[in-house]
């Protein structure tokens, strides 16, 4: 059975040891503290006024300004606070309080008022001479190199004075819970936290304001120093990798992203042996950026600049309510004013101007430098002066070319293909896509057709929800064949079949059986519901993109 007595002075003992602890604790973060002030004063400060003084490499006012009453608080901590704090934990035992030390000298504690207002300004000083004297960011870069710094530079160091208000009036908080209420130091640590309470509400305001220089900081520094974003004005709003899209083929190489409250920063990878660094690659300029999202590749989305666009790819779910603008070419009014969105050449099997297939030899790939279409040489042999690239004449499409100059190119240069009939399949996937019941990539093949499995892409249009059109790209202005659905069966492949693939279902009707394979079963699933609808002849149930698998449903 435990004693009463025994415990009570058990428990009387706990409390006396936190109460020391903390006031222990104190004390050393008190000593760290004033190395800390010292550095600033007796470091920082120094060297910089002794240049200013003795070579005029940069005024002496601005060494007053940067650190203005630094040297007042660095003695009141070394020659009085600090001293107090030693001499009263030596004495513990006998005098067991720090309340009455801290509300003798808690009014001193005002001068953090100068210092805190000051701030800004101090930060604007160094961000400023850093760039305008070779000499002030050389001793500043020195000093920062020095052991004792810790790898930190000038102004998180700068910051201390203003978070040390705050981490007292957290101290003191816990001393008087940790405090009986009829201990004899209780009315002194009580007085003690209001008057820095008062304090710390100032420096609260100046921390807020460093954590967002801070983070700018470390931003600043990822980039080798090389951009300006050092400045209270600013704000980092996001930061992270990204997956950029070729506009050729596809392909994915790993970016990182940037976006400031100004502006976006494009980033590449540095070859380095040691520390990730990027270099910028392209700035948009957040006013008059436009984002939306890209129809043919899950989680893709399209920013576009005045002088630059980009295709990138996420490497999670797209937030729901991101922005998402009209897809297509640009307006005519922004035509040749920004960059286009170039489609990427993979998306297109057909010119999309005069609509004839591409090969490697005689019918190659080129973009419209205006809309970023994918057409032919025949079809983008004109030259137009853009705005958006100095005013210089790009290679731009038959369309654009009229729209830009304000005439019609002579009628020796158009191709008959241009203005022929325009045929049945002639509906633009991209647009098809937009306004679909599903489309996603599949595999397919037909049964006797004497080829083998290929890639394409399938839309069955909202306005036109019993035809399958079939498309060798997600940007193809024409379909390579329409399906109409009313009739066909849908049903999983037999055993007879002999299909090797995952996920295939096959649609048939008479002698005619198509065999398709998705990239999932829940994609599978999808497309046999709608099919199965449509060979009935009922109406659809639309499928919305969800972003969850390659080749969503629309």
């Amino acid at each position: 059975m435990i004693n009463p007595v025994t415990f009570c002075v058990s428990v009387q003992l706990s409390v006396q040891q936190r109460v020391f602890n903390i006031a222990n604790e104190l004390l050393h973060t008190e000593i760290t503290y004033v190395s800390k002030l010292h550095l600033l004063d007796q470091v920082f400060c120094a060297r910089l006024l002794e240049e200013a003084r003795s070579r005029s490499s940069f005024p002496c006012e601005v060494v007053q300004g940067i650190f203005s009453n630094i040297c007042s608080i660095y003695c009141f901590h070394q020659q009085f606070l600090l001293p107090a704090l030693q001499k009263r934990m030596e004495e513990w035992d006998l005098n067991p309080r720090i309340g009455d030390i801290l509300q003798k000298l808690a009014p001193f504690l005002k001068m953090y008022g100068e210092y805190v207002k000051n701030f800004d300004c101090a930060l604007e000083l160094v961000n400023t001479w850093m760039e305008r004297s070779a000499q002030f960011k050389t001793i500043i870069q020195e000093i920062q190199r020095e052991e004792r710094c810790g790898n930190l530079t000038l102004q998180h160091h700068m910051l201390e004075p203003v978070q040390r208000i705050p981490r007292y009036e957290l101290l003191l908080k816990d001393y008087l819970h940790r405090l009986p209420e009829d201990a004899p130091d209780h009315r002194d640590a009580q007085k003690s936290l209001e008057l820095i309470a008062t304090a710390a509400e100032h420096s609260n305001a100046a921390i807020r304001k460093m954590d967002r220089m801070r983070k700018l900081l470390k931003v600043y520094e990822l980039l080798g120093g090389e951009e300006d974003i050092v400045n209270p004005t600013n704000e980092l709003i996001k930061e992270g990798h990204i997956l950029k899209l070729s506009n050729k083929n596809g392909t994915t190489q790993d970016r990182y992203l940037i976006l400031i409250n100004d502006r976006l920063l494009y980033c590449v990878p540095k070859l380095r042996l040691i520390g990730q660094k990027y270099g910028v690659r392209a700035r948009i300029d957040v006013d008059g950026m436009e984002v939306r999202h890209s129809a043919a590749v899950p989680r893709t989305f399209v920013v576009s600049g005045k002088h630059r666009s980009l295709e990138l790819q996420a490497r999670y779910k797209l937030r729901d309510g991101a922005s998402s603008l009209e897809t297509g070419p640009a307006s005519c009014v922004e035509l040749g004013k920004r960059a286009p969105t170039p489609i990427r050449e993979k998306e297109v099997t057909l010119c999309m101007k005069c609509q004839e297939p591409f090969n490697s030899i005689t019918k190659r790939r080129h973009h419209c430098k205006a809309c970023g279409h994918v057409v032919c040489g025949k079809c983008s042999e004109f030259r137009a002066r853009l705005s958006y690239d100095n005013n210089r004449t790009n290679r731009v499409c038959v369309d654009c070319y009229a729209t830009l100059v304000g005439a019609l190119p002579s009628p020796a240069t158009l191709t008959s293909s241009i203005q022929r009939r325009r045929s049945i399949l002639e509906k633009q996937a991209s647009l098809a896509a937009e306004n679909s019941v599903i489309c996603s990539f599949l595999h397919h093949m037909e049964k006797g057709g004497g080829r083998g499995w290929q890639k394409a892409w399938f839309v069955i249009p909202e306005n036109e929800p019993l035809v399958l059109y079939i498309y060798g790209a997600p940007q193809d202005v024409k379909a390579q064949r329409s399906v109409p659905l009313i009739g066909f069966e849908v049903s999983l492949p037999e055993s007879c079949d002999r299909l090797e693939r995952r996920h295939a279902f096959k649609i048939s009707q008479s002698h005619l059986t198509l065999y398709f394979s998705a990239e999932g079963e829940e994609l599978q699933r999808r497309w046999i519901d709608v099919l199965s609808r449509a060979g009935r002849g009922e109406e659809p149930q639309v499928h919305r993109n969800d972003g969850d698998e390659e080749g969503g449903v629309f």
